[in-house]
């Protein structure tokens, strides 16, 4: 991971102890560093003067990127602990405490509670932190109830969503407030909920234009308002 990392530009500060390229500082260095800041996972996404609302946001790394993008708010929701509160100490390494607000909470679509499976930072990046209770369960926030307590228009916002299945829930069971966004890019894992990449496309084909970079079992769908 490191070796690439400077491979891909990424210099390791030893004595602040973060990693830092161009105007981006970070604790770690994880794959979805590379995704998010050197293969433009996100790079369709238009962001400039718009809110987000970043659905697992991890360790802060893609909120960060849509605040350098132009965004002029960031809801970053993420439920896994460890991730959490790296996301915090990211968000302040960059100076972005006034424009990055941080939800330790799972979306889904209904409320309730989501569980933390596996508490290591590292491998949360492959887990769906499904609803539910148990010992790590963090509160589950609706779309619904995110827009009302925080006042997103989302007219004037966009979704992201990488959370390893969160995706599905979310749009299949609450596409009403869904589909009052303009635009939403995510990364799918149907492997994850047994779906199909099809189930997403017979929704938000209704109201959407889908591009798709990837196959039936993974990866990214950008989609814009057709109205």
């Amino acid at each position: 991971m490191r070796t690439w990392a400077k491979v891909l530009g990424w210099v390791y500060d030893p004595i602040n102890k973060y990693w830092f390229k161009n105007n981006v500082k970070l604790k770690q260095i994880y794959t979805a560093t590379f995704y998010v800041f050197d293969y433009g996972d996100y790079k369709p996404l238009d962001v400039k003067g718009k809110v987000v609302v970043d659905v697992g946001a991890y360790v802060g790394d893609s909120a960060i990127y849509f605040v350098l993008k132009g965004a002029r708010r960031v809801f970053a929701v993420e439920p896994h602990p460890g991730a959490y509160a790296e996301m915090l100490d990211n968000i302040k390494l960059n100076n972005m405490e006034k424009v990055i607000i941080p939800i330790n909470a799972g979306l889904a679509s209904r409320p309730g509670m989501v569980c933390v499976e596996n508490v290591d930072t590292n491998h949360t990046g492959v887990i769906y932190h499904r609803p539910g209770g148990c010992i790590n369960a963090v509160p589950a926030m609706t779309l619904g109830e995110l827009m009302n307590r925080f006042g997103v228009d989302p007219n004037d916002a966009v979704i992201k969503m990488d959370c390893e299945g969160c995706e599905f829930d979310v749009i299949l069971n609450d596409y009403d407030h869904v589909r009052l966004f303009r635009e939403l890019i995510l990364e799918y894992h149907p492997r994850y909920v047994n779906e199909s990449l099809n189930d997403l496309l017979k929704v938000l084909g209704k109201d959407y234009k889908c591009d798709i970079r990837g196959n039936e079992d993974l990866g990214i769908m950008h989609c814009t308002r057709k109205w």
